[in-house]
């Protein structure tokens, strides 16, 4: 897909890798939809309008069926069709599975998972009826080999896994691609608070002895809407963490 002029949401994009991946988008001349629960702040707006291109924010929380639908509704009224679709919102309730209660599980499955379905029963329709479009699902490398105190956010980042293939599969024949990336210890907000022996700690579980820097993701996230013969994969991101 020629990405010049096509119109790209990313969810959950006022930071770190989702904010990464718009600026990818708008480097190769896409207009984007950003997305978060809260405002985003209008100097990031305009550096990536510094590109060339239109930006608009649509705030909402995607775990909310009728909010997704919304946001797809105005993205489309907006720019005229939904091009590429990325889901990057997550959040994380990390704890010991003895400690985790109800709400802790299901609030990560809502945004994480449920968020990702949300988005992509709402903007399929216009890209079935396009036959044309690009969705990215961002899911995790702990998706793939589970993690100590994170069952909820890898059953949801697994289950991604999962949902990507079935779009694939069901989006194929009207030339739809959907794809996950499942990124390892990227360079964010997040990691930046762990201590040094923490840090330490994750990179001796890192072949290349480093972290990921978010614009590797999002440079993959474009690499797969690019090219309109990869679908159904999940495309890892995580320095040879997970082989």
């Amino acid at each position: 897909m020629d990405l010049k002029g096509k119109t790209v949401i990313v969810t959950g994009s006022s930071r770190g890798i989702g904010e990464a991946i718009a600026e990818a988008y708008a480097k190769r001349g896409a207009n984007i939809v950003l997305n978060a629960r809260k405002p985003i702040a209008e100097e990031k707006v305009a550096h990536l309008e510094s590109y060339g291109v239109t930006v608009k924010t649509l705030l909402g929380d995607v775990s909310d069926f009728e909010t997704a639908k919304e946001i797809v509704s105005q993205a489309k009224e907006l720019f005229g069709s939904v091009d590429v679709l990325v889901n990057n919102a997550g959040i994380t309730r990390d704890k010991l599975i003895m400690r985790m209660d109800e709400e802790d599980f299901d609030a990560t499955y809502q945004v994480n998972l449920k968020g990702t379905f949300n988005m992509i029963r709402h903007a399929l329709p216009l890209m079935l009826k396009q036959r044309a479009g690009s969705i990215i699902n961002i899911s995790s490398v702990v998706g793939e080999t589970g993690n100590t105190g994170q069952a909820n956010y890898a059953a949801s980042k697994a289950g991604i896994i999962g949902l990507t293939k079935s779009v694939a599969r069901e989006a194929a024949t009207r030339g739809i691609t959907c794809n996950a990336i499942a990124p390892g210890f990227i360079e964010t907000e997040m990691t930046d608070v762990l201590s040094e022996k923490i840090q330490e700690q994750m990179l001796t579980q890192i072949p290349l002895k480093r972290f990921g820097k978010a614009e590797e993701v999002a440079n993959t996230a474009v690499f797969l809407s690019e090219n309109s013969y990869i679908t159904g994969q999940t495309i890892s991101v995580n320095g040879g963490m997970y082989m």
